[in-house]
């Protein structure tokens, strides 16, 4: 599939949504390692059938709300569902705060190429507010974008459109189809499409590949998010003087 959104005009985006974990932010495993200590919390010991069984569906949900994951691991039970969250949340945070958490090349560069054109960014997760200010305290990336959104801030979480049509909302975008979505899997593409996105871009550094991201509807895949200025049709700034 062509990779550039021919006929962009600077004009035409006025927001663009993205995600962290995978996209913009690289962490290394630190996903996996939090579930561990949260099935652990259950009961569910590394090695076991059940652990191996519930690691998969923690897979194939990549980017969706984790309180909604656990919901789904632990059959609906609310009481297991949030204890199991709350450790989850707690032990991502306590290793996004030794410095496992680092920027994806180009990332920042982009987001203020966006912004220095009038597009509006937002940063989107599937994590707890909590966790997502650690993240973007960890990077050094206070006051970078306009808006971060949680799936509790929104309504629900991905696949379903609620971040990106609340983001658009609280920006004051005039058209759903002056929207980008960018994520790494295939509920960001999801979301984007439900939500009406103009553009909704992949990209290869998370744990997708090309043709999974393509067969959920992203309308271009590229390799990173530092791509995406181009993809737009936006001159991209120099590199950023920001450190993690």
């Amino acid at each position: 599939m062509d990779t550039t959104a021919k006929g962009v005009g600077v004009t035409r985006w006025q927001l663009a949504c993205i995600d962290m974990a995978g996209t913009t932010v690289r962490d290394d495993g630190l996903v996996d390692q939090a579930f561990t200590v949260a099935l652990a919390g259950q009961g569910v010991a590394p090695g076991t059938a059940e652990y191996e069984r519930m690691r998969a569906v923690v897979r194939k949900t990549q980017g969706q709300s984790k309180i909604e994951i656990f919901r789904l691991l632990l059959g609906g039970d609310e009481q297991q569902a949030r204890a199991a969250n709350e450790t989850f949340e707690e032990a991502y945070g306590l290793l996004v705060d030794e410095g496992a958490v680092t920027p994806i090349p180009g990332a920042a560069e982009a987001i203020e190429t966006l912004r220095a054109a009038g597009v509006k960014v937002a940063l989107m997760t599937g994590f707890a507010r909590a966790t997502q200010e650690a993240i973007i305290e960890a990077v050094g990336w206070r006051g970078l974008v306009d808006l971060t959104l949680s799936p509790a801030e929104a309504g629900r979480g991905r696949p379903y459109p609620d971040l990106v049509l609340v983001a658009a909302l609280r920006l004051g975008v005039d058209d759903v189809r002056r929207v980008a979505v960018v994520g790494d899997t295939p509920l960001d593409v999801i979301a984007g499409c439900r939500a009406g996105a103009g553009l909704v871009a992949g990209v290869l550094t998370g744990a997708c590949d090309r043709p999974t991201l393509l067969a959920a509807g992203a309308t271009h895949v590229i390799g990173s998010v530092g791509q995406l200025p181009h993809l737009l049709g936006l001159e991209q700034r120099l590199p950023s003087l920001r450190t993690a």
